[in-house]
């Protein structure tokens, strides 16, 4: 491959040494994947000492200034153009290597750079007056033209061409009153220009407030928060912004810390959809007129359960997120000083929701609830990140089809809605219907087990299975033995005399301070009517401490049309 180029480039010596002050010359780099030549190619452009690395409309535009021997890198953000300049003695230092080979008729030294664990290998000449390279991080020295640069020996580019450019008028977005920032600080405007960051709730409180007045119906708003079940629910309802229904992923963030709660709550993130079928009960009903607006489901010991799955007239919230509060972050830091023990100030869960969030919609109810009966409870900001689709060459993404079917987190606890502890004595079956062909449909399934004693379901590992028209498709015992690693998270849990403390102990898939993802579990179920069981065996009792299971489980994939 080198003997070719070095044969055919011969002409262009005469016309690299030649150029002056008013030329424009472009170097264009071939591209290959493991030694095979791809599509496409690389170009820079020279001139008056200056290296054009960039497209005209990429966001990041980068120079060589051979001159001042730096390099700019400059971005717009909003109405500002920032600039960062990076000296060429702070770039990674060349290793001189002893071959030599011949491109476009120069005899080329090689020199290596390591950077980030990875090795990149530089062919260059200083016989010509056009100098440069194609990546400003590797340049050998201010008076070299890179011909040949190759990453970790697999991707390599090589000049295969350098001609005047007559039509091309290079052109600086910066000068010397452009706004100057350090290289980590360019990094954060680079990194936040590439996605787009839609804040849902800011520092807002979840406690325990028999005193919250529940707003009207009538009254409630677009953008506007409200608290509910005296406190422990806040929810917005938001606009579907394009951001949101074109992005390739969905990521939502959530930041909590304790107002005065010293205890591990269950957290949830979920949806509840603006737009309802006629007829049909939603969880946000229930927020607004009271816990007898929710189907009651009725186990083999005639304990009542309301509104934990999908029946006629009835669609439960779809849970985004399963989170746990840890043991008082950030209010008890300072009251539960231990040396070499640095606290943590807040506790971040970000979670890829992407085939959850119904971007389909217009509009949606997003809550966030934290169980708990303290006076000054926590404090929850979210955001969704809405990350664009690169790849797709303008083509809609397919319609998402999104189904609930059950959830026995009970988000108006403080209101009574039972806790899940059905599963002692019976199972959790649901009816659906699959009205269209869904592809690559998967069942999430969330399951956090809790009974806070030594016997409890908390700390005793139980099986979960689940059914789908009586087939098992799923059985696991759901634990988490990696608690200790969030202990710095967990100021206010209690130390026991062996040593550990209770946030270091394992638990039902679940520890103080981190999320707990869902279980994908593939499907393949034909149009038409399907009932799903779930079984879990759940631990007895001890008089008045109880057992239960929060799951949730909702049907996700792509519509067929």
């Amino acid at each position: 491959m080198v003997k070719f180029f070095s044969a055919i480039w011969l002409l262009f010596s005469s016309v690299l040494v030649a150029q002056n002050k008013s030329e424009v010359y472009k170097i264009t780099y071939d591209r290959f994947q493991n030694g095979k030549k791809t599509s496409g190619n690389t170009e820079i452009y020279v001139h008056n000492q200056m290296v054009f690395l960039s497209k005209p409309n990429d966001k990041i535009q980068q120079y060589i200034d051979l001159k001042n021997e730096y390099n700019v890198s400059t971005i717009k953000n909003g109405n500002t153009v920032f600039k960062k300049i990076i000296p060429f003695d702070s770039l990674p230092a060349p290793k001189k290597e002893n071959d030599t080979r011949v491109i476009l008729g120069y005899e080329c030294k090689h020199v290596s750079f390591s950077y980030f664990s990875n090795r990149i290998d530089v062919w260059y000449t200083e016989k010509t007056k056009v100098k440069g390279t194609p990546n400003n991080n590797y340049l050998p020295n201010k008076n070299a033209l890179v011909l040949q640069l190759a990453v970790n020996g697999n991707y390599t580019l090589i000049a295969s061409a350098v001609s005047k450019e007559k039509k091309y008028i290079p052109q600086l977005n910066y000068d010397d009153k452009t706004q100057a920032v350090n290289a980590s600080e360019f990094e954060e405007i680079a990194i936040n220009s590439r996605y787009k960051v839609l804040k849902i709730f800011d520092n807002e409180i979840l406690n325990f407030d028999p005193n919250s007045i529940i707003p009207k119906e009538t009254e409630l708003e677009k953008d506007k928060v409200y608290h509910f079940s005296k406190g422990s629910v806040v929810l917005k309802k938001i606009k579907i912004t394009p951001e949101l229904k074109n992005s390739n992923a969905i990521f939502a963030k959530l930041t909590c810390k304790s107002n005065g709660d010293a205890y591990d709550r269950t957290g949830s993130i979920f949806i509840i959809p603006a737009k309802k079928e006629r007829n049909t009960t939603t969880l946000l009903d229930a927020y607004l007129h009271g816990l007898d607006r929710l189907p009651v489901y009725t186990d083999n010991k005639k304990n009542k359960y309301q509104g934990i799955k999908k029946e006629t007239g009835y669609l439960p919230a779809i849970e985004i997120m399963r989170f746990f509060t840890p043991f008082g972050v950030n209010y008890f830091n300072e009251k539960r000083k231990i040396n070499n023990y640095n606290w943590a100030g807040e506790v971040v869960c970000k979670e890829d929701v992407s085939s959850l969030i119904p971007t389909d919609e217009d509009e949606i109810w997003i809550g966030v609830f934290i169980g708990n009966y303290d006076a000054g409870g926590h404090i929850v900001s979210l955001e969704l990140d809405a990350y664009p689709s690169v790849n797709n060459e303008g083509k809609p993404n397919k319609q998402k089809y999104i189904t609930p079917l059950f959830s026995t987190v009970n988000t108006m606890e403080m209101e009574g809605q039972n806790y899940g502890g059905l599963f002692i004595n019976d199972t959790l079956k649901v009816n659906f219907e699959i009205k269209d062909e869904v592809e690559n449909l998967q069942l999430l399934y969330t399951t956090t087990g809790h009974g806070g004693w030594g016997n409890g379901d908390e700390f005793v590992p139980r099986m979960n299975k689940i059914f789908v028209d009586g087939t098992e498709v799923f059985k696991i015992i759901p634990w988490r033995t990696d608690c200790a690693t969030y202990r710095l998270s967990n100021p206010a849990s209690g130390n026991f005399a062996d040593g550990l403390s209770s946030s270091d102990l394992s638990r039902s898939n679940w520890c103080p301070g981190t999320l707990t993802p869902p279980y994908i579990i593939p499907l393949k179920l034909p149009k038409g009517n399907h009932v799903i069981e779930v079984i879990i065996e759940q631990g007895p009792n001890e008089g008045l401490s109880t057992n239960h299971w929060n799951i949730s489980g909702t049907l996700v994939g792509r519509l067929n049309n």
